[in-house]
């Protein structure tokens, strides 16, 4: 009796240790992670972002699906900056998509000006997106930060791990759950769609491929599939580009959800929401609650920011701080 009350009690300080070292990796980010060492580091990057938005609005999706795309592949790790043939910007999904570097190199020299080898590029990432979304009138969120540069992208990864435009609910449900976030994020994550815009080659195949006669896709309200038909000529090499959110193209709104319900939507994966088999089964609901509810949209949205935020980051002495968000020290 009382060995196994011994090796019972061996066993509760095991699972208590492993769940302490678990917590501790996660409160190594902090909101308040730089008070000392870079005070002002939310009021440099605040600063930087705004002038980019000024000399282009399109800037505020760019610099968000950054932080978006690098969070999927190898965790919030700042790889996707890094440069190289084998880079993660030069994967498919990236490829004509991802942009914005030259403004992240701008943020990052400001901050190293402020407070010199201090601020990892992986968390400039999370304030210039959540900095980024405030600035185009969107909800803000306390930016958790301590995270580490990574030392090496995964452009294999890249191309597995993130969603594209053409893939169904399901497969998009299946790439977040494999880092850790649910349905709800898929939804609320899609709505920072209501900003930025997307290159024909996208979707393209809506207009073209759904019957021998080559009709649009019927999830696609007619007189919107008549103007971007007009907009990607069959032809041309699909780089001109639409606004996601025809309703308000620089606004982060509600709107994109409203557009979903009256067959708006501009990519395959954002109509699906509300359209396909899939979506009516698993996301069209909440869909509809945030077309209505745009305060509800705004709260589940940063906390979906949150929670990708924490996807796998380097922290303590893991990784390092890059000089120079392009390359490794």
């Amino acid at each position: 009796m009382e060995s196994r009350r011994f090796f019972s009690s061996l066993s509760l300080l095991a699972a208590l240790t492993v769940l302490c070292l678990c917590m501790g990796v996660r409160s190594q980010l902090s909101t308040n992670f730089y008070a000392e060492s870079c005070p002002n580091v939310f009021k440099v990057v605040r600063r930087e972002v705004a002038d980019a938005l000024k000399n282009e609005a399109r800037m505020a999706a760019s610099l968000l699906r950054l932080h978006f795309h690098d969070c999927f592949v190898n965790g919030c790790d700042g790889s996707v900056l890094l440069d190289g043939s084998d880079g993660e910007k030069f994967a498919f999904p990236n490829q004509n998509s991802v942009r914005g570097f030259d403004v992240v190199d701008s943020i990052k020299t400001a901050v190293e000006n402020e407070c010199s080898e201090t601020v990892s590029c992986a968390d400039i990432l999370a304030i210039a997106a959540r900095d980024a979304v405030v600035l185009s009138d969107g909800p803000s969120w306390k930016v958790l930060l301590g995270r580490r540069d990574g030392l090496v992208a995964n452009q294999t990864g890249a191309n597995t791990n993130l969603p594209a435009p053409f893939h169904s609910i399901n497969t998009i449900k299946n790439k977040f759950a494999a880092v850790g976030l649910d349905t709800t994020d898929v939804v609320a994550l899609s709505g920072g769609h209501t900003i930025g815009r997307a290159r024909c080659v996208a979707f393209r195949s809506r207009l073209l491929s759904f019957s021998p006669t080559g009709s649009a896709d019927p999830s696609l309200d007619s007189t919107m599939a008549s103007e971007l038909q007009s907009l990607c000529p069959q032809g041309d090499d699909g780089s001109t580009a639409a606004a996601l959110d025809r309703s308000s193209v620089n606004a982060f709104d509600n709107h994109y959800f409203s557009n979903l319900l009256n067959q708006r939507g501009l990519l395959s994966s954002d109509q699906g929401l509300f359209s396909s088999d899939e979506g009516v089964a698993a996301t069209k609901d909440l869909v509809e609650a945030y077309s209505k509810d745009a305060g509800l949209f705004f709260k589940d949205f940063a906390n979906s920011m949150i929670k990708m935020g924490n996807i796998s980051p380097l922290t303590g002495s893991a990784g390092e701080i890059r000089k120079n968000c392009r390359v490794v020290n």
